[in-house]
């Protein structure tokens, strides 16, 4: 199918879902915490109650949380849904609150690992080009709104999650309009704040997102003197000193095939060591990616999870899936808990000795292993 005719196909599973739905019960959007998620978090946040909808409720995912844990699924019950929003946390067959008997939606646009039963699923991975989930929330949204010019002053919220995940030439056919209307300047600074204020070692995923659902504008957002806004200038600082040290680290290269048989023979991985508070590794892996073109790139964070490695790999190679490499990893218990996401952008969090186990199967020698907790 046609991008028009995929996103033809979602928009009839949206409003399918919202038959389903009681507007005057509670929903609860349940989203990831970077500036992609927390932007489609925030626009069903505004945009559901345009639709009718008397309770939305909109809760970021923390720190190392799946959405699909049995930890997510008591923290949502408690919140005692009528209906369930779950955008940019992945599609899984566990799926999260279905068998309560509660309408869930998905929209994603991450390699799914199956489909939960019961569960209505909007995912764009296979589409072309692949829309991220502000984006596809935007689209769903707008498809639905009884007035559309009303929505459409959202449109920034959307754009800000399009240039963090997508950058700033993105295709959403929406995106140059939104750089008129608010300007690239503040879109950008808007990005860099929303997405800084879950790097900190504060992690205040929460605050960026009561800036996404209360202010009318990224200009608004970034110049404001409330204290929610000096805290995420203060995180933004943090992060750009992190990264700076971050920097200085080397990589090393694995000097053998992936086990498995997924990988080409000719694979080799590069990995980067830190060891930050903040969570630096996912921007350390994209910068080397840019430089290292023919290796995915791994940054392995000792210090931003107690007792875990957070890492994040980043390719530029389109004839490598990243999940399907991992995953053709034998790690024990933690088995599907890991080595997610896309196609070029995969990572977790391991206990050393596993995540060493990786670095074994991926063709590193011992002396690149991170340090035992």
């Amino acid at each position: 199918m046609t991008f028009d005719q995929q996103l033809a196909a979602a928009q009839t599973t949206f409003r399918d879902w919202l038959g389903r739905v009681d507007r005057a019960g509670r929903t609860v959007v349940f989203c990831h915490f970077d500036a992609d998620g927390l932007g489609a978090g925030a626009l069903f946040g505004r945009g559901l109650p345009l639709l009718g909808f008397e309770d939305v409720v909109v809760v970021p995912s923390g720190r190392s949380e799946s959405a699909f844990s049995d930890e997510a699924r008591d923290r949502l019950r408690a919140l005692a849904p009528d209906a369930l929003v779950v955008t940019d946390l992945g599609v899984n067959e566990r799926g999260t609150l279905e068998a309560d008997g509660v309408p869930v939606l998905y929209v994603d646009h991450h390699r799914p690992s199956g489909e939960p039963e019961g569960g209505a699923v909007v995912s764009g991975y296979d589409w072309d080009p692949i829309p991220c989930s502000a984006w596809l929330a935007y689209e769903l949204l707008e498809g639905a709104a009884p007035d559309v010019d009303e929505f459409r002053e959202l449109d920034w919220i959307a754009a800000v999650g399009v240039i963090s995940d997508l950058g700033e030439k993105a295709p959403w056919p929406l995106l140059a309009d939104a750089k008129t209307r608010h300007t690239a300047k503040w879109l950008k600074e808007t990005v860099v704040l929303v997405n800084a204020a879950r790097r900190a070692p504060t992690f205040d995923a929460q605050a960026a997102l009561d800036a996404l659902m209360t202010f009318d504008g990224p200009k608004a957002l970034a110049t404001a003197e409330t204290p929610e806004a000096e805290r995420l200038r203060e995180a933004r600082d943090v992060v750009k000193a992190e990264v700076a040290e971050a920097r200085k680290a080397a990589p090393v290269f694995s000097d053998r095939p992936a086990q498995g048989g997924v990988a080409p023979d000719d694979l080799r991985f590069a990995l980067v060591r830190v060891h930050s508070p903040a969570q630096v590794h996912p921007l350390i892996a994209q910068q080397w990616r840019g430089r290292l073109k023919g290796y995915p790139v791994i940054c392995a964070n000792t210090g931003y999870l107690d007792g875990l490695v957070a890492f994040s790999t980043r390719s530029s190679r389109t004839d490598v899936s990243l999940p399907e490499v991992y995953q053709a990893i034998d790690t024990g218990a933690w088995n599907g808990r890991w080595g997610h996401g896309h196609d070029q952008a995969s990572g977790g969090h391991l206990p050393p000795d596993v995540f060493n186990g990786v670095l074994d199967a991926l063709g590193f020698e011992p002396d690149a292993h991170v340090p035992d907790a």
